[in-house]
């Protein structure tokens, strides 16, 4: 009896450590597709990146705000504060519709961090090589 339950326990282990070893898999060929439909290289992965951890694409981002250029930070902040005070849950609004507008304004954020630090890798590297 002890026997069959030891190989039970053996058998049961084995499958579960396929299937995480399947899933790992898979998740890191989503997240290299990810990066590489971002645009590849550093950006792509940052951006990637960005999009897990907001758990919301620019483009889902810009489409809440109502925004089409990410560097307009004007419209960006006027957009933001009316739809954040729209859905102010004490004025009848929604938690959830106003922490979208968050998360939105979090990921264009994170998108304009992500681009800086592009362009400014892209200085350091021909600032780099010139200098030799």
């Amino acid at each position: 009896m002890a026997r069959y339950l030891a190989q039970i326990i053996i058998a049961g282990t084995q499958v579960v450590g396929r299937a995480f070893a399947r899933a790992l898999k898979q998740e890191y060929a989503a997240s290299q597709q990810a990066a590489k439909n971002a645009g590849g290289g550093r950006h792509g992965a940052r951006m990637a990146a960005a999009d897990t951890v907001s758990g919301m694409t620019l483009q889902e981002a810009k489409q809440v705000l109502n925004i089409t250029d990410i560097t307009d930070i004007e419209t960006l902040q006027k957009n933001f504060t009316h739809l954040f005070e729209a859905n102010d849950k004490s004025k009848g609004g929604s938690l959830y519709l106003q922490s979208k507008v968050v998360r939105a304004k979090e990921r264009i954020e994170m998108e304009l961090l992500n681009q800086q630090k592009t362009q400014d890798e892209k200085l350091r590297r021909s600032s780099g090589g010139t200098s030799s």
